[in-house]
């Protein structure tokens, strides 16, 4: 991982994501070795979510992309991923994620996996995502 929590602060471009999660880490860090741009990251577990104006729920649902002047969640948060990268062919999926009507199926599928990591390719029983009430 890029940067632990004592050396972020809330005007960090940061990617937060469930650090309990073997899949989430997993996928975290082949996108880190892949991209050659990728923001500071850090599990939630590691932060102050009230400094990043997240919520449980917020986390539990989702990573995040946060700027330090906007948060971008899921499907989102991994198109700017993909839109921050120096390669045109990144930058275009990135673009193509966010745009109608690509985007409604990538949030379709951001929630599929995400209610459903704990059961896919390097997920363990904590990746579960917690009931809701």
């Amino acid at each position: 991982m890029s940067q632990s929590s004592s050396t972020l602060s809330p005007s960090d471009t940061v990617l937060i994501f469930d650090g309990d999660c073997a899949f989430c880490t997993l996928w975290v860090n082949r996108l880190e070795a892949l991209l050659p741009t990728f923001p500071a990251t850090t599990p939630w577990q590691w932060i102050d979510l009230d400094d990043y104006a997240l919520t449980q729920d917020d986390v539990d649902k989702a990573a995040w992309f946060v700027t330090p002047t906007r948060q971008f969640a899921g499907h989102l948060a991994f198109s700017l991923l993909l839109r921050s990268q120096p390669n045109f062919g990144w930058r275009f999926l990135g673009h193509l994620i966010a745009t109608e009507p690509f985007n409604t199926i990538a949030a379709l599928g951001y929630r599929f996996v995400a209610r459903f990591r704990h059961r896919l390719p390097g997920g363990t029983p904590a990746c579960a995502m917690r009931p809701t009430a």
